[in-house]
């Protein structure tokens, strides 16, 4: 990486990130436009979107530093319908309008949402975000659409494992309003948001992928 490279580096992409594509590959819809939540490097986004094809990919974050890395990528390894990323912020009340007036600007107001993707947000944010996610998948999604999770969490009489506690400490002690969500918590304010839970799937690493059905 040179001195003006904006690239950022998540280790733990290489080694999730074809589980995270077979898994896609099973549970979305065959074509649309997918809403990646919280892209972080840009580095699933690079990878996935020219693998989901003809599907069109969104990439977003809240963070400038990611944005700048997100585009990086990019321009490293384009992809016909990876699209450039957007400021997007779960907690923030005005998230959906933001979303809306960035897909008009890709003039994609033909190609609805389909989907949305969340790979690594809920435990390494505040609950708003959760909630704020939740809230904007019910509105975006149109009938059938999938909201897709990816991460660890806890699981009512599921031992948590090790690796996850000492992660979970480690959130929590950077930020006290991160740290692993209850995964029946999750599946509560989804369903408030007429989501259903179509599947859980263990992954690797103590991860879990969590799928939601818009319903009416």
């Amino acid at each position: 990486m040179t001195q003006a490279d904006a690239r950022q580096f998540a280790p733990a992409t290489q080694r999730n990130r074809e589980p995270i594509l077979r898994v896609l590959q099973q549970v979305l819809p065959p074509e649309g436009l997918v809403l990646e939540i919280a892209s972080g490097t840009g580095e699933h986004a690079v990878f996935l979107a020219p693998q989901l094809f003809p599907r069109y990919w969104l990439p977003s974050d809240a963070d400038t530093e990611a944005l700048a890395s997100i585009l990086a990528w990019q321009q490293h390894f384009p992809a016909e319908r990876l699209l450039p990323p957007v400021t997007l912020d779960m907690s923030q009340s005005d998230w959906l309008g933001v979303a809306k007036t960035a897909i008009a600007t890709h003039t994609l107001e033909d190609v609805p949402i389909t989907a949305i993707a969340n790979i690594n947000m809920i435990h390494i944010s505040p609950w708003s975000a959760t909630l704020g996610l939740m809230q904007g998948a019910e509105a975006l999604l149109p009938i059938g659409g999938v909201l897709y999770l990816y991460g660890p969490y806890r699981q009512k009489d599921v031992p948590t494992a090790l690796s996850n506690e000492a992660f979970d400490a480690s959130l929590r002690s950077r930020n006290p309003a991160w740290g692993l969500r209850h995964l029946e918590d999750v599946v509560k304010v989804a369903a408030q948001h007429n989501l259903h839970l179509s599947n859980i799937i263990e992954m690797p690493a103590n991860n879990l992928s969590v799928v939601f059905e818009r319903r009416t």
